[in-house]
């Protein structure tokens, strides 16, 4: 299983947030991580829209989180951006071709396994994922130079 690079994005994103007391741009966190600006820009979009993080445009403008980390449930947020409604064909019953269908179990053992692996997450707050915020932002400030 591999997560999206969206939601890669996202989680790199709102934790970096989660670190800094105040404001940070797109280019900082784009600079910080080693990633694509257009692409930070696209999920900076998305979690603003999901109501994860204010976005403010314009000279000194920059993402700051919606509400402190300990309450964004990263669950939730892998959720919200992922698509796992087609997480193999089977899944989507629009799209399903599979000439097995209701005859394996292997849709069932999936869907149990994503379940599972949502419920785990569900287990996380954002907070949780930057257990030492200092020592995480000290090792984003050294790759960023």
């Amino acid at each position: 299983m591999r997560l999206n690079l969206q939601t890669d994005y996202a989680l790199r994103t709102l934790m970096m947030l989660a670190t800094q007391g105040g404001q940070i741009s797109v280019d900082e966190i784009a600079d910080a991580y080693g990633i694509s600006r257009h692409h930070l820009m696209k999920v900076a979009g998305k979690l603003a829209e999901l109501g994860y993080v204010v976005a403010r445009r314009g000279r000194g403008g920059g993402l700051t989180l919606a509400r402190p980390a300990a309450e964004i449930n990263v669950g939730s947020v892998v959720r919200s951006i992922e698509a796992f409604d087609v997480f193999v064909e089977c899944f989507d019953p629009q799209t399903n071709s599979c000439a097995v269908a209701g005859a394996c179990g292997l849709q069932g053992a999936l869907a149990l396994a994503l379940g599972d692996f949502l419920t785990r997450l569900d287990g996380y707050s954002l907070a949780d994922l930057v257990p030492n915020r200092q020592l995480f932002a000290a090792r984003l400030a050294r790759t960023s130079r």
